[in-house]
């Protein structure tokens, strides 16, 4: 014991996702003292870290807190001053596409922590890589190994800089008596992780996670997070044998995997079953979200200064979630001795578990009408619009696919169409009154007078909206008219654009649009009514804080001047 309490390592990035659990596995194996390096200035323990293994290796003095900043070489050789060995985890947030700070970290960080090795004598450095380091975003990865060159252009800016970052180290091997190697771990998953399985379920809560991506058959090599540990200690242990072992592991890469393939969408679909939400299953083509995305990434450069946040959906998370990407753990095998020590069933069981308080509520059943059904008149033409009597509603769709063939798609004039509509509603009217009672023992149902006569109340009503309508008009006409009224001007200028293309468009296309709409996005409305009305109120949300940035900007120029 003696011994191990002179050796040191340090774990940089510690307070991260898998360098919090190789910091455990390195105080539980009892390997080293622990020193435990990220960017804040105190370590902060989270509840379910307390009383564990870290707080009482922190408070036996088996670790310790290092507050480091990658750029600044004098707090790196402060932090590394003593080590046998440097576990370089630390990288910046990879969804945020930022190249001066992905190089500033990923370059000149792992720079400054290699020439500290270098200068304080430190024998071993394992960096963290990612297989990203060979992914262009074009080309699927299947079974790849570590013979695949970097590509001339990659998916992004971060796994470009770590590519730069891993070529430094690799060069660095054997530089007075240095050994290197990297690990390139494929999508780590597991308890702790605050990106994949929150934005799953963030995603899943706004109504999101039932889209897939491409068509859901591309195949992924996912890494439960205590295999990454483990695969960082094998590394560790090879270099420090010495002999033909270290010679054969130095200097070397290693795609690091739980060796199980399994298709990137039904592992999504498990982890959300699994907290009770619904499993993707609607397929959009990457060709199609690929504009979109580009867009989204164009507004993002224009308003990010406005207060815009970061968007997930870009082009380089699109190429991510449809290609192809596993890889062969075979030299990791070969010369680390790595095998998987939890397979990949049960790291979604204990990662489910972990995040028990992500899961869906269990909402009470919505008593009364949906509110389509309220726009609707919740009466008969709410029935059939929304499907609830599928007689109904589809002796109505042949009725207007009717009159559309004979009326609107003849290319009659309006009032050529509307005279001829009547006519026919004349002729049967006409022929239905004259028929019997019965017809071979089938009861004729007559239209009743009823169904025709406008009672004094409605009438009234009827008026009075009319009225009402033309007393706002004239209301808003005298507003424009002052000049005081900007967002009404806007509005009004907005309608009849609006107005002005939609005259553009024929008759046969409105009622073709118009028809097919009713019958369509009414009944999506109600089937799928929370997730609109929170993808509406996140929008309305948007807006109104992006108008108040901007407005607070227009002003504080002008004050400026």
């Amino acid at each position: 014991m003696g011994d191990v309490q002179e050796r040191w390592c340090v774990v940089t990035g510690g307070r991260g996702f898998a360098a919090r659990h190789l910091v455990e596995m390195l105080i539980r194996y009892e390997m080293f003292h622990v020193r435990i390096a990220d960017l804040g200035p105190t370590i902060k323990l989270d509840h379910v870290e307390e009383e564990g293994t870290v707080d009482k290796a922190l408070r036996s003095g088996r670790a310790k807190y290092v507050s480091m900043d990658l750029r600044d070489k004098s707090q790196v050789l402060k932090a590394c001053e003593g080590s046998e060995v440097v576990f370089h985890m630390a990288a910046p947030d990879s969804s945020i596409n930022n190249h001066q700070l992905h190089h500033s970290v990923n370059v000149l960080g792992t720079k400054n922590i290699i020439d500290a090795c270098v200068e304080l004598k430190v024998k071993r450095l394992i960096y963290t890589s990612s297989p990203s380091v060979v992914f262009d975003g074009v080309h699927g990865i299947i079974n790849g190994d570590e013979s695949l060159p970097y590509p001339s252009k990659h998916n992004d800016s971060y796994s470009a800089t770590k590519a730069e970052g891993e070529a430094l180290v690799i060069k660095s091997n054997d530089t007075k008596g240095l050994l290197t190697c990297c690990i390139r771990p494929s999508s780590i998953f597991g308890p702790g992780d605050r990106l994949l399985v929150p934005s799953l379920v963030a995603a899943a809560r706004a109504g999101k996670s039932k889209f897939i991506i491409g068509d859901g058959n591309n195949m992924y090599d996912f890494t439960y997070v205590e295999n990454v540990a483990h695969a960082h200690v094998c590394a560790e242990r090879a270099l420090a044998s010495g002999g033909a072992v270290a010679e054969k592991a130095a200097g070397q890469v290693y795609f690091v995997t739980n060796m199980e393939p399994i298709k990137f969408w039904e592992f999504v679909a498990l982890i959300l079953e699994g907290l009770g939400y619904e499993r993707p299953s609607i397929k959009i083509p990457a060709s199609v979200m690929m504009p979109i995305a580009h867009l989204v990434e164009l507004t993002y450069k224009l308003l990010g200064a406005y207060g815009m946040k970061v968007p997930q959906l870009t082009p380089s998370r699109i190429r991510l979630l449809s290609r192809c990407r596993t890889f062969s753990c075979s030299k990791a095998i070969d010369r680390l001795g790595y095998t998987p020590i939890v397979p990949l069933q049960e790291g979604l069981r204990r990662t489910i578990e972990s995040y028990l308080h992500l899961r869906a509520e269990r909402r009470p059943e919505k008593e009364g009408p949906s509110k389509a059904s309220v726009y609707l008149g919740s009466g008969r033409v709410a029935d059939t619009l929304l499907w609830r009597v599928k007689k109904q509603t589809l002796t109505a769709a042949l009725v207007l696919a009717a009159i559309y063939f004979n009326f609107p798609a003849s290319g009659f004039t309006i009032v050529t169409s509307i005279s001829r509509i009547l006519l026919v509603a004349l002729i049967f009217l006409f022929i239905h009154g004259r028929l019997p009672q019965r017809i071979m023992g089938y009861k004729i149902d007559k239209v009743p007078v009823s169904c025709f006569h406008v009672s004094e109340e409605t009438s009234r009503q009827v008026v009075l909206s009319v009225a009402s309508g033309w007393n706002s008009a004239v209301k808003g006409l005298k507003s424009l008219c002052k000049g005081a009224d900007c967002m009404l001007f806007l509005k009004v200028v907005l309608f009849l654009l609006i107005l002005s293309i939609l005259g553009t468009i024929s008759l046969q296309s409105l009622f073709v649009i118009g028809i097919s709409g009713a019958f369509t996005l009414f009944f999506i409305y109600e089937k799928k009514e929370e997730e609109i009305d929170y993808l509406f109120h996140e929008i309305v949300s948007f807006t109104w804080k992006l108008k108040s940035d901007i407005s607070g900007r227009i002003f504080s120029s002008r004050k400026d001047r």
